[in-house]
């Protein structure tokens, strides 16, 4: 029996590790005043009739705090990247000097960074509903070992232990919500 409440553990752990991951993926969507090329990363450009991701087809890099270069690999895309960043309604204004795009990341007013902030911590409130599933997950399967028979003591040590999963899941999940409204609120 033990083994299988291992499994449930892990289960609920690899759960909370994903919703981890996921919030890490939208934390870097959110920009915090400095030039990142993941700040393109939802660009498609129409590549031949496909909509393709913009890293695909051409080199985007960070000049500096305030600027991005984007290179497409082919000249003939060039007009075509430019619009697909415009489309992309991103707030970024595109300059096509026949070489390559350059872009000035404006900096964040003040009410930009609340709002923002507000973002990144809406999707931290998300990574914890997923931590929070994976909670219930895991105790409604402990419930059913119990039902088949687990004893009381078992029970009770196996939902200690997902609490302690969680916990340490929701802290982390603070951690790095507290450093991303840092980074942003940074001026």
């Amino acid at each position: 029996m033990n083994e299988e409440i291992q499994f449930i553990l892990d289960s609920a752990k690899e759960a909370m590790e994903s919703a981890m991951v996921h919030l890490d993926n939208q934390l870097q969507k959110i920009r915090a005043g400095k030039a990142t090329p993941l700040m393109l990363s939802s660009v498609k450009v129409d590549y031949y009739g496909t909509l393709t991701p913009l890293q695909q087809v051409a080199n985007v890099s960070a000049i500096d705090g305030r600027t991005l270069s984007i290179q497409p690999w082919e000249k003939s895309i060039l007009e075509e990247t430019e619009r697909a960043i415009i489309n992309a309604n991103l707030g970024l204004n595109p300059q096509n000097n026949g070489e390559l795009i350059m872009i000035n990341v404006p900096a964040l007013t003040e009410e930009r960074r609340r709002d923002l902030s507000k973002q990144a911590k809406a999707e931290g409130e998300h990574a914890k509903v997923g931590i929070r599933n994976a909670r219930k997950d895991a105790n409604d399967e402990i419930k059913k070992l119990k039902d088949n028979g687990l004893s009381e003591d078992l029970t009770k040590d196996a939902e200690a232990s997902v609490q302690k999963i969680t916990d340490t899941f929701v802290a982390k999940i603070d951690a790095l919500i507290g450093a991303k409204e840092k980074d942003i609120m940074t001026v």
